[in-house]
């Protein structure tokens, strides 16, 4: 799916212009008079990218952009504006945005801060559906298997998780090994690695709880 430029800004003539301008450089543009009415078509949206004036009528740049990173979080925010000050471009860069240009900006840069924007969505966009992927893993793992799943991850033996459960070391190792094929890793290294991406809320549901005795 090609990205998409979606370009927020109610001078119209600027909208056009930057539409047309980057449409002559290959890229998909759409194009809003307002943040209120690009987020009422969010849920549509292809992704990409935005390009976000400061002042607007109805909701400003800022308060778009608040609500964009509760609804699209993973979508980069280049803002331009003729109007920009300090606090304004503060604030905007605090909040999380790619850049902060001015309208008259020149083209290069204005192309080289977009490839830079789609780069940064792709990469967080590639890191989000991992981690999404590895807390699917972890919740196939049946209840048993997540407390040794837990165990593993604080550096437990295997005498030690069969302790901490009452079970036999065999059946630990049999866990174990059950562990490690649903996650598709081989190492305990690996383990670690993807329960690093996973809150301890998420890696341990209600019913799942370590016993209090291996902390």
């Amino acid at each position: 799916m090609k990205p998409v430029i979606h370009i927020v800004d109610d001078d119209e003539s600027y909208r056009t212009a930057t539409a047309r301008l980057l449409s002559a450089y290959g890229l998909k543009v759409e194009a809003y008079e307002s943040g209120d009415q690009f987020l009422s078509c969010l849920s549509d949206c292809e992704p990409g990218c935005v390009l976000l004036d400061l002042q607007m009528p109805g909701q400003s740049g800022l308060q778009v952009q608040r609500q964009l990173r509760e609804r699209a979080p993973l979508l980069p925010i280049v803002f331009l504006t003729g109007e920009g000050d300090i606090k304004a471009s503060v604030d905007a860069m605090k909040a999380g945005a790619q850049d902060f240009l001015e309208k008259h900006t020149s083209t290069a840069v204005l192309i080289e801060t977009i490839e830079r924007a789609l780069a940064q969505y792709e990469r967080q966009r590639s890191e989000h559906e991992r981690r999404q992927e590895e807390r699917a893993l972890v919740a196939s793992l049946n209840a048993r298997e997540a407390q040794v799943f837990e165990l593993i991850i604080r550096g437990r033996l295997n005498k030690q998780i069969a302790h901490a459960l009452g079970v036999s070391e065999r059946t630990v190792k049999v866990h174990r090994h059950r562990v490690m094929e649903k996650l598709g890793v081989r190492s305990v290294a690996e383990v670690v690695s993807i329960a690093a991406s996973i809150s301890p809320v998420e890696r341990i549901p209600s019913g799942r709880n370590v016993p209090a005795s291996s902390l």
